[in-house]
């Protein structure tokens, strides 16, 4: 019986991080299937899916355990086998960085029952001045019947009052 993990580690950065995580999970015949990690302030912070014999998952949550330097928490993962029905969206906002924003727009896609599968963010220098501008990109599914041009209405007010553009975009799921 194959289990399925979801991992968070986090850790002070350095070179041979990836590698030692991965060496564990294979030494436990655990299989990495899907990841997001970045640096962040300094610190190397990650989450992995893996799916091991259901014989070596204790082992394994003991080997990720004693990694040095490495903080790794092993949760326990369902696996969905029918594909997410509803709508599929992909938001992207830009507009100068300030406390609150994802706040405000995270409570209006609540607000419509939208699910958030990812956010990507980022800051970067404004071309031509000195202001920090504030990047987002968000996977999102909502219910078939959601009113997209009820959700649209109130995240363009919401842009106006950050000062921020935000585009909403239907995608196909493949």
């Amino acid at each position: 019986m194959t289990h399925h993990l979801v991992l968070t580690v986090i850790g002070d950065d350095r070179p041979g991080l990836v590698g030692e995580l991965s060496t564990a999970i294979s030494a436990h015949q655990g299989n990495w299937l899907e990841s997001s990690m970045a640096q962040l302030a300094g610190k190397f912070a990650g989450i992995v899916e893996v799916s091991v014999d259901a014989a070596q998952a204790d082992a394994l949550g003991k080997a990720l355990g004693q990694l040095k330097g490495l903080k790794v928490t092993v949760e326990s993962a369902t696996v969905q086998k029918s594909a997410l029905k509803g709508r599929r969206l992909k938001l992207a906002l830009v507009g100068h960085d300030r406390i609150g924003i994802v706040r405000e727009v995270s409570q209006v896609l609540a607000h419509h029952a939208v699910n958030v599968e990812s956010l990507d963010t980022h800051t970067s220098s404004a071309p031509m001045s000195a202001a920090v501008l504030f990047h987002a990109v968000a996977e999102l599914t909502a219910a078939p019947d959601l009113d997209v041009g009820a959700l649209t209405g109130e995240l363009e007010r919401i842009s106006n009052d950050l000062m921020v553009d935000i585009t909403l975009d239907e995608t196909i799921r493949a």
